[in-house]
């Protein structure tokens, strides 16, 4: 499914590259990290601009599919190899978060 992801928002994967297989369940947009502890769920696919390790602290709390940072922002190398760590995939798209999140809805993966 990441690869898939990745395909349709001309991604690459920084981290997690050996967790490409994981379920992805719906979409999540915040950059808010207490609001997405409240509200997002296990195997979503979070699109943030947040690039540090605490992101990557929140989605492993969570189990999230994979982390998708939009307009190819810069990450941390610590949440990297946090990320790595943890086995979760860190995506990096030129797209904005909204152009992400319509194609992911048209793969049907939905909000």
């Amino acid at each position: 499914m990441i690869q898939k992801i990745c395909e349709k928002i001309n991604a690459v994967v920084l981290a997690g590259g050996n967790n490409q297989g994981r379920e992805i369940k719906g979409v999540y947009i915040c950059d808010l990290l207490s609001w997405v502890m409240s509200h997002a769920n296990k195997g979503n696919a979070w699109i943030t601009v947040m690039s540090h390790a605490n992101v990557i602290a929140v989605a492993s709390l969570l189990d999230i599919g994979c982390i998708i940072i939009p307009e190819n922002i810069e990450v941390d190398g610590d949440a990297l190899k946090k990320a790595e760590e943890e086995g979760i995939p860190v995506l990096s798209s030129p797209l904005n978060a909204f152009q992400i999140a319509v194609e992911l809805e048209q793969m049907g993966i939905g909000m």
